[in-house]
């Protein structure tokens, strides 16, 4: 069984904001295949289902995003999930609105959600996707930059990388993630 993350926070007060895009990823795979988040336990919401005949556990923490790890951890152990089938999406201020990056590993590039990932598994050693949300241009605190929702000039750039987060997480499912990370960081 394999298990794609999104991070966000929860509450319709953050649901269009940068920081949520993970939960966006999440949404849209949720979409695409007519399911839902059907399970409240371990600090998240989630589904159990089968995507393109993998079985596979979508999860959105509950926790909001500094304490992500304290809803992924329980989960990976109930459910004997190893860490290679883990999969975290979310939001990166060093990659331009609209990209989407893919990595097999790394530190937490002071991203709070996944240092708490990274705290709760004891490793770095995680499949990451990455959604650009650019930089602040103007001089606004970067907590309530990422906080802020997507300006409209950015919402078609925003709409095409979860789309393509969301065909990366499907392609994973039957493929090693080496080769979709080729397909799609080219």
């Amino acid at each position: 069984m394999k298990c794609i993350i999104g991070l966000g926070n929860p509450g319709k007060k953050y649901e269009a904001t940068r920081h949520n895009i993970g939960f966006m990823v999440i949404d849209e795979l949720l979409s695409r295949h007519n399911l839902n988040l059907n399970k409240d336990k371990f600090k998240g919401k989630y589904a159990i289902e089968t995507i393109n005949g993998e079985k596979v556990i979508l999860l959105e923490p509950q926790t909001y995003m500094n304490l992500s790890g304290e809803s992924l951890r329980p989960l990976m152990e109930y459910y004997d999930i190893n860490v290679e089938d883990v999969l975290v999406i979310y939001d990166d201020l060093d990659i331009p609105t609209g990209k989407v990056r893919l990595r097999q590993k790394g530190g937490h590039g002071g991203h709070n959600g996944i240092r708490s990932i990274i705290d709760h598994l004891g490793t770095k050693d995680f499949k990451r996707i990455r959604l650009g949300v650019g930089r602040p241009t103007s001089p606004i605190p970067v907590v309530d930059y990422v906080l802020g929702s997507f300006p409209k000039e950015e919402q078609v750039a925003v709409q095409e990388s979860i789309q393509k987060a969301a065909d990366a997480c499907e392609k994973w499912l039957n493929k090693q993630f080496e080769e979709v990370m080729n397909e799609f960081n080219a």
